[in-house]
């Protein structure tokens, strides 16, 4: 069961999180760059005035916001809003199991996942992913590229950011 909320109203207040100029920057990166198109399936909670402890999401909201400020930019991507408590199910067969967390869906052949709000520096990591995703190739070394391939068994990669 899919929801879409309302798309960011700037005139009625909320402020955009991307700026006009990196907003311009990314349109022009997008044309550029993106070759097909990109599903973002965003695992968020319903806005509720009741909160439920142990389901409150602290950085839903703002991820939210911020998926719908970036598809806005390229026709080539598609924003899908899902209830994490409510498709419970669907979101752990993509392995979800926390929120926020943005599933990216293209030519990719296994499965991205971002945990938690893509801001700062991992904004960057989620432009250059959804290029990658658009395309179905990454800027892996040849090398890298034959060491994987001979992997055996399915492999799961996690990768933490800081900026500490």
């Amino acid at each position: 069961m899919e929801f879409v909320e309302a798309a960011v109203d700037v005139e009625a207040g909320t402020m955009p999180i991307i700026s006009e100029e990196d907003q311009q920057y990314l349109r022009e990166i997008f044309a550029e760059r993106l070759e097909g198109d990109v599903t973002l399936q965003l695992y968020t909670q319903r806005e509720s005035g009741l909160i439920v402890p142990g389901q409150e999401c602290g950085t839903c909201r703002d991820t939210h916001q911020l998926m719908d400020e970036l598809v806005a930019l390229s026709d080539k991507l598609h924003l899908e809003v899902h209830d994490f408590y409510a498709e419970r199910e669907q979101a752990e067969q993509l392995g979800v199991r926390e929120i926020p967390a943005v599933v990216l869906q293209g030519q990719n052949k296994g499965t991205l996942r971002y945990i938690g709000a893509p801001a700062g520096y991992e904004f960057a990591s989620l432009i250059e992913d959804l290029i990658d995703v658009a395309r179905g190739s990454t800027g892996l070394q040849p090398e890298t590229r034959a060491a994987l391939a001979a992997l055996s068994q399915p492999v799961h990669f996690q990768v933490f950011v800081t900026p500490t």
